[in-house]
């Protein structure tokens, strides 16, 4: 778990780095989607991302089937519950509620994976050019985005799927480094920290693409 976690904590870097490109359109007269569009292009259609993406898959599967199996694990070593309930007392309720932020991420995932990879891989996606790349054609994500994401109930999964993928990585990834070993005290606070940090602002970029979008700020 720890280590597939922070692997696809590694792939979350680069997937929200590539779709912060979106607002490129902002910041870029005439963008209308181009910088997003190659930057998509780089990541789905280049060979070492590509191969990458296979092991990324299997991560992922890796990931959820262990998680579950921990889950089931945790379940049966207590087969009655305790009299009084603690509550967040004993731990807090994201350390104890992995198993449900996972399902909704999960669902996202689905969702996700439909609405974007399945037509980019098999079909399904216009193409455009561009001036200064003559003859060479790129799936047009971002007119897909645009179309998508103004789908009134697929943003509000996505955004419960980014306050799941937050608090689920809140817990993670401090979890994965003192299961690799870290326990030292002062390193446990700088990781306590970075992984606040992280997980809300990586949480907050990729909510804030369905909400730019269904609002208008990003056309």
């Amino acid at each position: 778990m720890a280590v597939t976690g922070l692997i696809l904590i590694l792939f979350l870097i680069i997937h929200v780095t590539v779709n912060a490109c979106i607002w490129a359109v902002v910041f870029i007269p005439g963008d209308n989607g181009e910088v997003f569009n190659k930057a998509s292009h780089w990541l789905g259609q280049t060979l070492v991302p590509r191969i990458l993406e296979i092991g990324l898959f299997a991560f992922f599967i890796i990931h959820i089937v262990q998680g579950y199996v921990l889950e089931v694990q945790n379940r049966k070593r207590r087969g009655v519950g305790y009299a009084v309930s603690m509550g967040s007392r004993g731990s807090a309720w994201y350390r104890k509620s992995m198993g449900l932020l996972g399902t909704l991420i999960l669902l996202f995932l689905v969702v996700h994976i439909a609405d974007f990879w399945i037509p980019s891989r098999f079909g399904g996606l216009t193409d455009v050019s561009y001036e200064d790349t003559p003859g060479k054609t790129y799936h047009n994500l971002y007119g897909r985005m645009m179309e998508v994401l103004r789908i009134p109930w697929i943003v509000v999964l996505y955004i419960i799927g980014c306050i799941s993928l937050a608090w689920h990585l809140i817990h993670g990834f401090q979890s994965s480094f003192r299961t690799l070993g870290v326990a030292n005290k002062r390193y446990l606070t700088l990781l306590n920290g970075t992984g606040w940090v992280f997980s809300i602002v990586v949480a907050l970029l990729f909510a804030m693409m369905p909400v730019s979008v269904f609002l208008g700020w990003i056309r």
